[in-house]
């Protein structure tokens, strides 16, 4: 490793300190979902929130916004809303003079970093709308491509509890998030420091600590963190050993109906980095492919009939799947 690249790693780590701080004055508690939202924006992708309503989810999105210094949008879904809604439309004007020319509004997307609010109550146009976003940082609207601002980022949030009334996200799109980020309820400390201050007089205040320059600075030396051979070969010994016909142990393999694919691999390679660099570490070791195998692995993967029959969960095979492939290597 240079010098060059050792001292930034060391002020992107001092730096992301402050952001953590920072977000913490607003969001308490429920660090871990904290950090897999960060690794997310800090790995340049996308981030799906389950968890059910009260658990800040939508207030983790909006202090993000202002911490990192992004431009942000929100966008609730609803079973009504269309695809323009979302991308925006043209137009017709009549000038002054009587001609008539289109003109492009533009739509929420063209933001640096979108909270799509409960994205599976729209319908699947409204859903396929942001595919296109989320993979090619472009939209194509009256035939005509517009790219959107850099960096772009969506941070959708999804009920798991109420699902009467929505619209399952396709396996295309939940391919495109990064992380599966599952928000659960405070312990009874945190949910007391919740209690005080949010129901007083004064709010806590943020402060932007990046900006889109520092993100974007960091986003590219991410992916010149070096990453050691034994975490190579262990994440792609993970993700392989996950897929139903990849001739590993037939208890896990028979249970899934189909795997993940080498998005998935991606997508740990670069998370296993960024949670080093939120550590302050130099570079990741196996306790990160542990760490995140969940993240990445549960939206990329499905039980088929008859292990959901025998009461399989998939959180469960996830960890058995660590267990077997990382060993006890990644608790260390």
């Amino acid at each position: 490793m240079s010098d060059s690249l050792l001292i930034e790693i060391e002020q992107a780590g001092a730096r992301l300190s402050q952001v953590r701080e920072m977000v913490a004055r607003r969001v308490i508690g429920q660090a871990d979902v904290v950090d897999l939202a960060l690794a997310a924006i800090l790995s340049g992708g996308h981030g799906l929130l389950v968890g059910a309503p009260g658990l800040a989810k939508t207030l983790l999105v909006e202090t993000l916004g202002t911490v990192l210094g992004l431009d942000a949008n929100r966008v609730q879904f609803t079973p009504d809303l269309m695809p323009s809604d979302i991308l925006g439309a043209e137009v017709l004007e009549t000038a002054p003079d009587g001609g008539r020319a289109f003109r492009f509004i533009k739509g929420p997307v063209f933001c640096q970093l979108l909270m799509a609010d409960e994205i599976n109550r729209a319908g699947p146009r409204t859903q396929s709308a942001l595919l296109q976003a989320m993979q090619e940082h472009h939209v194509s609207v009256a035939g005509m491509r517009r790219d959107l601002p850099a960096p772009f980022h969506v941070l959708a949030t999804q009920n798991p509890i109420e699902q009467e009334g929505t619209y399952p996200l396709p396996e295309a799109q939940l391919d495109r998030f990064l992380f599966q980020i599952d928000v659960g309820y405070p312990d009874r400390d945190d949910e007391r420091a919740i209690l005080l201050a949010t129901t007083g007089a004064e709010s806590a205040v943020l402060e932007p600590v990046l900006n889109t320059r520092d993100l974007m600075a960091m986003q590219s030396m991410l992916r010149r963190m070096p990453v050691g051979e034994a975490v190579v070969e262990s994440i792609l010994d993970l993700v392989r050993a996950a897929r139903p016909d990849s001739g590993a142990a037939s208890d896990l393999t028979d249970a899934v109906a189909w795997g993940p694919g080498p998005r998935a691999a991606q997508a740990l390679m670069l998370g296993v980095r960024a949670r080093a660099l939120l550590d302050n570490r130099l570079a990741p070791d196996l306790s990160d492919v542990a760490a995140l195998a969940g993240p990445v692995l549960t939206h990329r993967m499905a039980l088929n009939y008859a292990a959901r029959a025998e009461g399989v969960q998939l959180p469960d095979l996830i960890a058995r799947l660590v267990e077997r492939e990382l060993g006890t290597a990644a608790a260390a």
